[in-house]
């Protein structure tokens, strides 16, 4: 779905080069587990209530990106980097 493509992909850029191995793991449940992406999506955008399991550090970055409080353009995906 679009939504979660723009929003974990722009997350993914700014946030996975800085996380430690305990928080990748807990991203990669994230996005790998649910069986709906809608889901994600409301639980990033606070609609609905995030489940035990996933209410987590990552979770609380996600919502906050999602906020997107400092009004930045996300019409698209980033570029993919070689790293």
């Amino acid at each position: 779905m679009l939504e979660n493509g723009l929003l974990l992909s722009t997350f993914a850029d700014k946030h996975l080069d800085s996380f430690s191995d305990s928080l990748l793991d807990q991203y990669d449940k994230l996005i790998n587990q649910p069986s709906n992406d809608w889901e994600i999506y409301y639980w990033m955008t606070e609609k609905k209530p995030t489940p035990k399991e996933y209410d987590n550090q990552v979770m609380d970055l996600l919502k906050n990106h999602a906020k997107n409080e400092k009004m930045e353009e996300r019409i698209r995906q980033p570029n993919l980097q070689q790293k």
